[in-house]
């Protein structure tokens, strides 16, 4: 019996479509079957319900947005600064501050 050694073998029957989606998810993480499966087991022997996972992932999205809506506003202020900067170095006859 070939596998990982820290694995017992179990035999479960899918329906055709639980079966497509897994291995089709398998592909989008380039995993296989089985370790799909297991961590489907880990999830749900944790406890989280798939409605939590949903929560959780909207949360995420919102929370990458918020980051990106920050990121473009410091951004923003760092040409503004950087501009405000020039404008003191050239009224200091092209000197930064502090550098006099």
């Amino acid at each position: 019996m070939s596998g990982n050694p820290e694995s017992a073998p179990t035999l479960i029957h899918l329906r055709p479509a639980q079966k497509k989606a897994l291995s089709a998810r398998a592909l989008k993480h380039d995993t296989n079957v089985n370790e799909e499966v297991r961590r489907a087991v880990d999830s749900y022997l944790s406890g989280i319900t798939a409605e939590e996972v949903a929560l959780l992932n909207e949360a995420s999205k919102k929370t990458a947005a918020m980051f990106k809506d920050m990121e473009r506003a410091l951004m923003q202020t760092n040409k503004k600064c950087d501009a405000v900067f020039a404008q003191m170095a050239q009224l200091r006859g092209g000197y930064p501050i502090g550098a006099q």
